[in-house]
């Protein structure tokens, strides 16, 4: 197995250096030519490092902790998670992934963690809203993912909820709509708040007026299935901007019911790109697809970078569906989300 010495000797600089190099400390002390040297010839020799003498000499153990309650009930958490994975994997860490079910079964794997020595931790929701970061981890690195924590003290990722909103409305209006409705969500978090400015923003900047009317909070089931009813009956909207693919099957099943055609009739927008939705509603619904695998990946960039303290700039972030904002983007950090258009939305005459 190849040695940081045997490096060195074939690269002709020191073992100190080539230490710096791999161990990414090398901005600023060494000369960026030496560095690609050092590293080329690391990789053509197969040098991996050993996790147990590094943890030993580093005080770090290079494993990251990922927590969230909601990991086994939503089809997104796998966005996440492969996103996160695929950067620690990438950085040279390792990461635990535990679901909790409440704060005494959080207490207990937050426990299990720190006695596996984790250098940090990703605390996620499955849907934007602000979290309770509990206390026991609030003396490590942290960095939240899809939620926000009071007063942005920890560093957090996010999708633009005000985007949503706008992008879905305007694309609504481009295609000729002007009696627009929004299905909103009867949760005040976040995601709601954000979505529905968005709305309003994008119906004044056409010049349309906003008609609080058009605007329903809905749950789910049969009342919901009713007030989306009664706002086709009372209001007569010609465009649907739905808080996410879930409420659109809502307007799916009250335009059935009244002989009008999706993408002809009316025009529908929601959001998530939810494959079950994606792969069952017809005609196909346009929408806007959340940036899961992104937020997993920034926020453990952003994590190593608190850990080892290295410049945002040292790392190389791959390109992905929706373009993920600087890692040193102040807390909320914001992705702008990818309208995925299909045959939902009428075309213009």
């Amino acid at each position: 197995m190849a040695t940081m010495k045997e490096i060195a000797r074939q690269t002709g600089v020191s073992v100190s250096t080539v230490s710096l190099v791999l161990n990414n400390r090398d901005e600023g002390r060494v000369k960026p030519h030496i560095a690609q040297q050092v590293r080329q010839t690391a990789e053509r020799l197969g040098y991996a490092p050993n996790p147990l003498a590094r943890s030993l000499r580093t005080s770090r153990t290079k494993i990251l902790g990922f927590i969230s309650e909601e990991i086994a009930t939503t089809p997104f958490a796998g966005g996440i998670i492969l996103g996160a994975q695929d950067a620690a994997s990438t950085l040279g860490y390792m990461m635990i992934t535990v679901n909790t079910d409440g704060v005494s079964n959080e207490d207990d794997e937050i426990a299990a963690l720190q006695r596996y020595g984790v250098d940090g931790f990703l605390y996620a929701k499955m849907s934007n809203r602000l979290a309770q970061i509990p206390q026991s981890i609030t003396d490590y690195p942290v960095v939240l993912v899809d939620a926000t924590s009071e007063g942005h003290r920890f560093p957090s990722i996010q999708p633009d909820e005000f985007r949503i909103g706008y992008d879905a409305t305007k694309r609504l209006i481009e295609a000729g709509c002007t009696k627009i409705a929004y299905i909103g969500c009867d949760d005040d978090m976040p995601a709601q708040i954000g979505r529905l400015q968005g709305y309003r923003q994008a119906l004044e900047n056409a010049g349309l007026r906003f008609d609080e009317r058009r605007t329903v909070a809905i749950g789910g089931n049969g009342p919901a299935l009713s007030a989306v009813s009664k706002l086709f009956d009372n209001e007569g909207p010609d465009g649907f901007f739905c808080f996410n693919d879930a409420r659109a099957w809502y307007v799916y099943e009250c335009a059935a019911r009244r002989g009008l055609t999706i993408g002809q009739d009316i025009s529908v927008v929601g959001v998530d790109n939810h494959r079950v939705f994606a792969e069952t509603l017809h005609p196909r619904l346009t929408t806007v697809e959340l940036p899961h695998y992104e937020m997993g990946y920034w926020a453990v960039c952003r994590l190593v970078s608190e850990i080892e303290d290295r410049p945002p700039s040292s790392f190389i972030m791959p390109a992905t569906t929706a373009q993920m904002p600087a890692l040193d983007a102040p807390a909320p950090a914001s992705i702008h989300c990818t309208l995925i258009n299909k045959e939902s939305v009428a075309r213009q005459a």
